[in-house]
């Protein structure tokens, strides 16, 4: 996905500029009309400082304080309070202080006639999801209905993504802590044994001389191996934001062992939980279909997801226009058959996103147990490998004094 910079104007004559995601200018025109607004202009939009720290202007909003927000927002709502009133009311009271100056910025455009799903867009920090559930629940009268939906998707997924972020803390550490002791060993250590080993003239064994030769030149270019791998890091970074990269990583990642088919079916679960939220508040499904592609953090899910899109405006049903991305698997697709044949979709949706949520939770919680093991075998093994290496010329030269 790419972000392109757009003018836009609105019904009540007001003009700006917008940045809009989509996987090209026509597709940003096209969403943009879609919700109302007159295209001046489109072009892309590359920001380097953006692409490297991902400073989008709705990553400011935490999610635990949208959901608040949400949820403060939805009571005020059912007590009966105009949408105005309760934007008001928030935008001078907001649990979370960043949220009130982009809270003013969207009551303002309300009061100046905007919709509600018009000034959250113009705004620009809200996630397209909510956006177009908005626009939904305005369109069918139930605003609190789909509020009651989006608040239920916004705790899965949060909880989701806590969950997920938890269980990898614990790996990060170990990998670290073997990092360092390895950068300590190499750089430290290493030189100071070769130097006494040297200075006593002692003979060394095969497995020292390997270590040795291998440790001093890395020594010796330490920063410039530091820099390489930094500056490789960076370009590698910035080119899987580009179109081309995004989508040339992800389609590696559902081929990764052990780790592809879990990183595959929880971008699924994502998927299919915001289609479910979308159409369950009332959104058609082309527009809700293009919204949940926009939504996903995946390119190449996106990608397909926005051509299945296509087929299904075609007339195609949506089991099968999903079936020709052959990304979805056989189970998944047999539940959405059933939810269209039954006129259930949105509850099947439900269903397919929480049964794949729980084997994602499942087969992590059991990838991550075998992990540290693994590190610390393989921290083990090399670190014993260094120190018996380091060690056992030591052996000779006492071997050396006892024979004298």
């Amino acid at each position: 996905m790419a972000e392109f910079v757009c003018k836009v104007g609105d019904a009540s004559g007001r003009v700006f500029h917008q940045v809009e995601t989509a996987q090209s200018e026509d597709e940003a025109r096209q969403k943009l009309a879609d919700r109302g607004f007159y295209v001046f202009s489109v072009r892309h939009h590359f920001d380097l400082l953006a692409q490297f720290t991902q400073a989008r202007r709705e990553r400011t909003i935490r999610p635990n304080d949208f959901l608040i927000f949400n949820q403060q927002f939805n009571t005020l709502i059912r007590a009966g309070l105009p949408i105005l009133k309760a934007l008001d009311l928030l935008a001078e009271r907001a649990a979370a202080p960043r949220l009130r100056p982009i809270l003013i910025e969207v009551r303002d455009r309300v009061r100046d006639g905007a919709l509600l799903s018009e000034a959250l867009a113009a705004q620009g920090s809200f996630p397209p999801v909510y956006v177009t559930a908005i626009t939904a629940g305005e369109r069918s009268g139930n605003l609190t209905g789909v509020l009651d939906q989006y608040i239920a998707y916004l705790r899965v997924s949060t909880g989701f993504r806590t969950r997920l972020v938890s269980a990898l803390i614990y790996p990060a550490v170990l990998v670290a802590a073997v990092v360092f002791i390895m950068a300590f060993l190499v750089t430290y250590a290493m030189p100071r044994y070769a130097a006494l080993y040297k200075e006593l003239d002692v003979p060394l064994p095969a497995p020292t001389r390997i270590l040795l030769a291998l440790a001093i030149p890395l020594r010796t270019y330490f920063l410039i191996f530091i820099a390489v791998v930094v500056i490789g890091g960076i370009a590698i970074f910035l080119w899987t934001r580009s179109d081309r990269g995004a989508l040339a990583i992800d389609r590696l990642k559902p081929h990764l062992p052990a780790f592809g088919d879990i990183w595959l079916k929880a971008q699924l679960a994502q998927l299919v939980r915001t289609l479910s939220t979308l159409l369950g508040g009332g959104s058609p499904l082309v527009p809700a279909l293009h919204t949940a592609a926009a939504a996903t953090s995946s390119a190449l899910v996106s990608t397909s997801i926005q051509q299945a899109a296509s087929r299904v405006k075609e007339g195609q049903s949506l089991h099968a226009s999903l079936a020709e991305t052959r990304l979805i698997p056989d189970l998944a697709l047999e539940m959405i058959e059933v939810g269209e044949a039954s006129g259930a979709l949105s509850s099947m949706l439900t269903s397919v996103a929480e049964f794949y949520e729980e084997e994602v939770n499942t087969r992590l919680q059991r990838a991550l147990t075998w992990i540290p093991i693994v590190i610390l075998v393989v921290m083990a093994v090399v670190i014993g490998f260094i120190l018996i290496s380091l060690y056992l010329p030591m052996f000779s030269l006492q071997v050396g004094s006892g024979g004298g």
